[in-house]
């Protein structure tokens, strides 16, 4: 019995261990694409993925199917790696996510990003009222007509501070923003959107200039630069079945794995005790004999 336990032992405490690491995460990646999310037909696009120095593989998925596996070379060059979209394509437009290996362990997805092909169909129009200058604490209203039928529109703002805002129904579509302050100064376009990956082509830029109150000078517009390349940009979009999918098959396995290492504790406890109570059993049959000679 001491060396089935023994044997037990040596089996069950490196499997205990081994399920214990395998519990441990390592932190989620982060995708981005560049120049930007929404690539004209027809042009290049690189997303990079950002995992840790420690990764030794990268995984690419589109909508939620493997796309490409990468090895970081050389070696030590391993925080990020780049994949490439030689040209913009209806078949390349759509989700992407990434995810690492690292330390024997994978990472999650990270967050999903939408890459976006524009220069569909027609051209939007896009008009502000009461007029791109305006006084800080009036309320103004961009309004995107696009004579292609389409029921979603997106308003942006160029910039590092670029945001996304979506409308339906109505046509042309209606954007109100107000009360005005300096932080909404900046260029806007809009586009006409066919489905969540396919817009039209971008309207023609109109910069919106805010005046501080008290001063009747035009201040001028924020900064519009290109983004800097370690920027990212994600569409504000509710995780979808595969993301689901995803953290779902994440908790089971972890729920699995604690299970085991549960099942492999319980049973060596078992043993040790059965072992105990066999031995206390022997001692007492052998105090009874005593006993009776």
């Amino acid at each position: 019995m001491p060396s089935l336990l023994t044997a037990l032992l040596c089996i069950g405490l490196p499997l205990s261990q081994r399920i214990s690491t395998q519990m441990q995460t390592v932190p989620k990646p982060t995708i981005w694409a560049e120049p930007d999310f929404k690539i004209p037909w027809g042009k290049p696009v690189a997303l990079w993925c950002r995992g840790a120095h420690e990764a030794v593989e990268y995984q690419l998925h589109f909508e939620g199917q493997l796309s490409a596996s990468v090895r970081p070379s050389p070696p030590e060059v391993r925080v990020r790696v780049r994949f490439d979209i030689p040209a913009m394509t209806l078949g390349t437009a759509g989700k992407y996510s990434c995810a690492y290996q690292s330390g024997g362990l994978w990472s999650e997805p990270s967050d999903p990003l939408d890459l976006v092909m524009t220069g569909m169909h027609d051209t939007p129009t896009l008009s502000v009222h009461p007029g791109p200058a305006v006084a800080s604490g009036e309320n103004v209203t961009f309004s995107c007509h696009l004579e292609t039928g389409t029921s979603r529109f997106f308003l942006l703002r160029e910039g590092k501070a670029s945001r996304l805002q979506q409308k339906y129904g109505k046509i042309p579509a209606e954007f109100p923003l107000g009360p005005v302050t300096a932080a909404h100064r900046g260029t806007y376009r809009c586009f006409g959107s066919y489905n969540s990956h396919l817009w039209s082509f971008p309207s023609e830029p109109v910069e919106l200039l805010v005046t501080d109150v008290g001063n009747t000078s035009v201040a001028p517009p924020e900064d519009t630069s290109p983004p800097d390349s370690s920027d990212t940009y994600f569409l504000p979009t509710e995780p979808g079945l595969q993301g689901e999918l995803a953290l779902w098959s994440h908790n089971t396995r972890n729920l699995i794995r604690i299970g085991l290492g549960c099942l492999v504790l319980l049973a060596l406890v078992s043993l040790l005790v059965e072992d105990w109570l066999s031995r206390r059993r022997t001692q007492r049959g052998a105090q009874r004999a005593s006993r009776k000679e």
